[in-house]
């Protein structure tokens, strides 16, 4: 599950976590949109805003995504990000990338702590 802790709701019940290179690199790509109501944590080597960047090619639907430092707080969000968008990068360094189906970022802010 992952959990807004700052505002203590429920954002989503299932977790992938993005912990090997093959699973890094397809992400959600090609993926089916029924079959993505999860959020996919991609948690890297360190934090970095270059290293956080993400890419849209291959998408079929938008995403909301959300990149935390390392003690897991929002430090940028992005809501309906574009299928084929070529870059996203985080405003802040980021240790973990968090790709949600569209509208499940909703109502988290910048500052909110997340566990999972």
């Amino acid at each position: 599950m992952l959990f807004n802790s700052t505002k203590r709701k429920n954002i989503i019940e299932r977790v992938r976590i993005a912990d090997s290179f093959f699973k890094r690199f397809r992400g959600l790509m090609l993926a089916d949109r029924k079959k993505s109501n999860f959020a996919l944590v991609f948690p890297l080597e360190s934090e970095s805003r270059m290293n956080a960047s993400i890419h849209m090619m291959f998408m079929r639907f938008p995403i909301d995504v959300l990149w935390l430092d390392a003690h897991r707080k929002v430090v940028d969000k992005r809501e309906a990000l574009k299928p084929w968008a070529l870059n996203a990068s985080p405003k802040k360094p980021a240790k973990f990338i968090v790709e949600l189906p569209e509208g499940k970022a909703e109502g988290t802010n910048v500052g909110d702590s997340l566990v999972w």
